[in-house]
């Protein structure tokens, strides 16, 4: 997939930084799309199912946060990278997100060459990800590794799209402990920097959603997926 092809929602309510972003991205080749609000982001994806939404957290009416958990309600969206773009440096804005349902943050303000370089970053993780053929069939579900689902008692387990991989990941090895550092390294990247909570917030929501306790927190060392 080439930039010409690769269409990126902004989703901001001050114009300025909508035009910023534009301009920077068009310069690139994407294709850009514009809301100012929540709400218009929903109607937009709706219809053109962007690949990449870079998405404000602070916006009055329906906020980043809450305009991140309807995205991925939204059919063909599982996949979608969802990116928050915030001038907080708090950690708990970003475990927020993630527990949103977003993928990565962009802290403002960036300068336009470091943004064209997260982006591309963020993107080479969306068109590398490998084409793996088959299913894992566990003792409570089953990894559809083709069409990215979960299914579990013939129901299927939305799951965004890290969650998925690291639910992969563990399940790929039965009882094999990855450390935090083969999970970053894996589903991030190495040169892809993320808070030190991402990944125990990623497990928590994987639990909740797919309800198993099999998924094991090794101490000081990382997770294994315990099917004993």
């Amino acid at each position: 997939m080439e930039n010409k092809d690769t269409i990126i929602l902004l989703v901001d309510d001050e114009a300025d930084i909508l035009e910023f972003l534009g301009y920077n991205l068009a310069k690139e080749g994407f294709q850009i799309l514009k809301a100012k609000n929540g709400q218009k982001a929903l109607e937009q994806a709706s219809e053109h199912k962007p690949h990449l939404i870079i998405l404000d957290i602070m916006m009055p009416g329906l906020d980043g946060i809450e305009t991140c958990n309807q995205l991925r309600k939204i059919p063909g969206m599982q996949d979608s990278l969802i990116v928050f773009l915030t001038a907080r440096g708090e950690d708990y804005s970003q475990i927020a997100g993630f527990e949103a349902g977003a993928d990565d943050y962009i802290t403002k303000p960036i300068k336009p060459k470091v943004l064209i370089s997260r982006i591309q970053a963020f993107l080479r993780r969306f068109r590398h990800i490998p084409e793996i053929s088959g299913k894992i069939v566990t003792k409570e579900f089953t990894v559809d590794q083709e069409k990215y689902r979960v299914v579990k008692n013939d129901e299927e387990i939305i799951l965004a799209r890290k969650e998925f991989e690291i639910l992969q990941l563990l399940v790929s090895k039965p009882n094999k402990v990855f450390t935090r550092e083969d999970i970053f390294t894996s589903i991030w990247g190495e040169n892809v920097i993320v808070g030190d909570r991402t990944i125990d917030v990623h497990i928590r929501r994987i639990r909740e959603k797919v309800g198993t306790e099999r998924i094991k927190t090794i101490k000081g060392v990382g997770y294994k997926y315990d099917e004993e």
